[in-house]
């Protein structure tokens, strides 16, 4: 845990903005030099997560499916609840 002096609400919306990013965070008794703020701003944090989760992945194919055949469902939020409730009971099958 560690404390900062009070945000104002331009950071507090800022650093609300940052959640769920990889980033950096900096500690230093004196405020920071320029120089140092210019340092801490032109880093890049060398993480991707721009990818789909695995789940948004097959989501994504059964949109597809559904695309090319309905299989007699007009709402594709049915259809995908269908076909997850399909692919659980093949799997819990296998459970023990």
């Amino acid at each position: 845990m560690f404390e900062t002096s009070e945000l104002s609400p331009e950071k507090l919306a800022n650093l609300g903005l940052s959640l769920q990013k990889a980033g950096y965070i900096a500690f230093k008794a004196d405020p920071f030099k320029t120089e140092e703020l210019t340092v801490l701003d032109s880093l890049k944090a060398d993480y991707d997560d721009t990818g789909k989760s695995p789940g948004k992945r097959l989501q994504a194919v059964f949109y597809r499916l559904w695309e090319q055949d309905k299989e007699g469902y007009t709402d594709f939020n049915l259809y995908y609840r269908y076909k997850m409730e399909k692919v659980i009971s093949h799997f819990k099958e296998k459970l023990n």
